[in-house]
């Protein structure tokens, strides 16, 4: 694919048929995400490629109940929405309400994981929460979901299974000091899959000189 087609088409998607991937499409992803770049080189990140169907049964099982916690939290703060805005959010609450209870639907769940050890975090003793090390693993994940969509396959990030990262970990026999970073299920679309994406004008987004200056005239 062109790759700015890919970017702006690329959507999460969260409903997968059960379909496998064959080993040479799942090698040709995962491979993408070794190119993404990392502070060193150091590549501080593994992915635990999960199809072992019981072990994806036991991820489902772990997610459900978080998701549903957290949807609620959602709606209550979405609550004054109206018209398309409140559509919109019902048509995505719906496919993550599918998600949760059919994860282990999707034939493959990629979980990132990473050794803080390897990686240079240049935010630590801010006084806010540190969020720099991401730079170390995210952009593999952004490439692997690039990857499937040139695949014509269907994902989904998803960070919220690192709640139960103790129970994952075991699950996993991920060894110590590995920590859980992004969970990607994967899968081919069982609906509409990609297409057109909706983002804030750039306009609100990039600045110059100052925040909130005009970068262009």
């Amino acid at each position: 694919m062109d790759l700015y087609e890919a970017m702006r088409t690329t959507r999460a998607v969260r409903r997968h048929k059960p379909d496998p991937i064959p080993d040479d499409v799942l090698r040709r992803v995962l491979e993408a995400a070794t190119w993404g770049p990392t502070g060193g080189n150091a590549q501080p990140w593994r992915i635990v490629v999960v199809r072992d169907a019981a072990k994806r049964r036991a991820l489902r099982d772990l997610y459900l109940p978080l998701w549903q916690e957290y949807s609620k939290e959602y709606m209550e703060a979405s609550r004054g929405l109206t018209g398309e805005a409140a559509a919109k959010r019902d048509r995505m609450l719906g496919a993550a309400n599918h998600l949760a209870a059919h994860l282990d639907v999707s034939p493959v769940i990629a979980v990132f994981v990473f050794d803080v050890r390897r990686m240079a975090i240049t935010d630590e003793g801010l006084g806010r929460p540190s969020v720099v090390g991401g730079a170390s693993i995210y952009p593999a994940v952004q490439n692997l979901l690039l990857a499937c969509r040139n695949e014509g396959l269907g994902c989904v990030l998803t960070t919220l299974l690192c709640k139960a990262e103790r129970e994952v970990i075991a699950l996993l026999e991920i060894p110590q000091p590995w920590a859980t970073a992004a969970f990607v299920p994967i899968g081919w679309p069982a609906s509409k899959g990609h297409g057109p994406l909706t983002r804030r004008a750039l306009d609100g987004m990039a600045f110059g000189d100052r925040f909130g200056g005009a970068l262009f005239a």
